[in-house]
């Protein structure tokens, strides 16, 4: 379930929504990294800072999560798309998992922009991500020693990956983190309770 053993060609025919967003970071990342002072520009566009949110930019609540500060960053948070994503849009299918991707990486970014000051600015999927790590704890939470094996042992590498993003980073946005994995538990124990009564 978490080892990739797909062609290419497979993995997008498999995962479109992940392939797509592989797809949405790579060419961002290649835009905000544009010289001349191009990509810097792009970079801001995309951030969200919260006093051009408070001022009525509300798109800066949804492309954060397409943009990324640099190397390390965007190929942190794909590494960890590309091995929790496929499994849960699978689960869920490609709508229901992409609608449950960006609600919880809005919602990260909201409680971004209503907990932090008005001239904080981040940027990162990082928020969204956390939130496919809470469906993986709701899954757990529901099914428990039912659920599929690959879905118990995966927990432990999640609670490591957390910790390490979250507190072992310069520059975290520990609100993201906390708020997409709070949204991410919650939609999933909506999504898999109701499926537990059909």
């Amino acid at each position: 379930m978490f080892v990739r053993t797909e062609s290419l060609s497979q993995f997008i025919r498999f995962y479109p929504v992940v392939s797509l967003l592989i797809l949405i970071h790579a060419l961002v990342f290649i835009a905000t990294s544009l010289p001349g002072g191009i990509g810097s520009s792009v970079l801001f566009s995309l951030a969200g800072i919260n006093g051009l949110i408070s001022q009525g930019e509300y798109w800066r609540l949804v492309t954060p999560i397409f943009a990324h500060a640099d190397l390390f960053h965007v190929l942190f948070n794909t590494f960890s798309l590309v091995l929790f994503a496929p499994a849960l849009e699978r689960l869920l299918g490609s709508f229901q998992f992409s609608v449950v991707y960006l609600l919880t990486g809005i919602i990260a970014n909201v409680a971004t922009w209503v907990l932090q000051p008005p001239f904080y600015s981040s940027v990162g999927a990082s928020g969204a991500i956390f939130g496919l790590f809470g469906l993986y704890g709701a899954i757990w939470l529901i099914y428990k020693q039912a659920a599929p094996l690959e879905i118990r042992q995966v927990m432990v590498p999640i609670i490591a990956i957390s910790v390490v993003m979250t507190f072992f980073g310069s520059n975290i946005n520990i609100t993201a983190h906390l708020a997409g994995l709070a949204a991410g538990v919650l939609i999933g124990l909506f999504i898999f309770q109701q499926r537990r009564r059909e």
